[in-house]
């Protein structure tokens, strides 16, 4: 079975949560499970927040990159297109809740489960959990968007202003 993640077009596959083409990050695979997605990750040493529990930052990137997958997965399904079709549909996050109800321990294989609760033409909300055996450590909710042109690889880069302190903006100032 193809991950959702695989089927990204291979310029937009370096994200360190699901990029398959990023050799440092964790490369999430997510599935469809009936009307629910699900991954499994097994979090190394290197992860850890004190000793024997993943560090939050970890688990917000789980939550965070499977929701973005989740929701890609979810809008090829409405549209009735296979996934890795023309055009890509790739989501970015717009906001992302975690709720932390206990400790994550390192150690055991942490199943990320995801439920589209909306979709509405480029946004879609996920709400996703995390559980470690049979507890959920982990609650969270993501708010993704389709990634707007001007982020895709190639798209003419937007200006970006001067800070109000910078030479270049207080020469602009003071110019006649």
């Amino acid at each position: 079975m193809i991950a959702f993640q695989d089927y990204y077009p291979d310029e937009l596959a370096h994200c360190f949560g699901c990029g398959r083409l990023n050799e440092h990050g964790h490369q999430l695979k997510s599935f469809w499970d009936g009307e629910e997605t699900v991954a499994r990750f097994i979090p190394k040493p290197y992860h850890t927040a004190i000793p024997g529990y993943v560090n939050g930052g970890v688990l917000a990137s789980l939550v965070d990159c499977h929701g973005t997958g989740t929701a890609a997965a979810a809008a090829y399904r409405a549209e009735h297109r296979d996934l890795g079709t023309l055009p890509p549909h790739r989501f970015v996050t717009a906001a992302l809740r975690v709720d932390y109800l206990r400790p994550t321990p390192l150690g055991p294989e942490l199943v990320i489960r995801g439920r589209v609760t909306s979709l509405q033409g480029r946004k879609v909300t996920v709400a996703a959990t995390i559980q470690a055996g049979e507890e959920v450590t982990v609650r969270g909710e993501v708010v993704c968007v389709e990634m707007p042109d001007s982020m895709r690889p190639g798209a003419p880069s937007l200006p970006v202003p001067a800070p109000p302190d910078s030479p270049a903006a207080l020469s602009r100032r003071s110019a006649p």
